[in-house]
């Protein structure tokens, strides 16, 4: 569980939080390289805020699949 600072790893900006809740749009990845890849066995993670997220997207030859949140869980 994150405590205390949110920092986007990109731009270094922290993000806004309240009792350890992001109070702004950021995307948290965290992901674990497998046997055919030269990082195997090891876990990535890092945070991007929202600003940060658009700009690197936006450089994609194949935007992300966006589909709209009918029901919140």
């Amino acid at each position: 569980m994150r405590k205390y600072s949110l920092f986007c790893n990109m731009c270094g900006k922290e993000i806004k939080m309240e009792k350890n809740v992001a109070r702004e749009g950021v995307l948290a990845v965290e992901h674990t390289w497998g046997y055919f890849s030269e990082k195997d066995g090891e876990i990535h993670s890092f945070d991007l805020c929202e600003q940060c997220y658009d700009h690197l997207t936006a450089q994609f030859k194949i935007p992300p699949a966006i589909k709209k949140q009918t029901e919140y869980l």
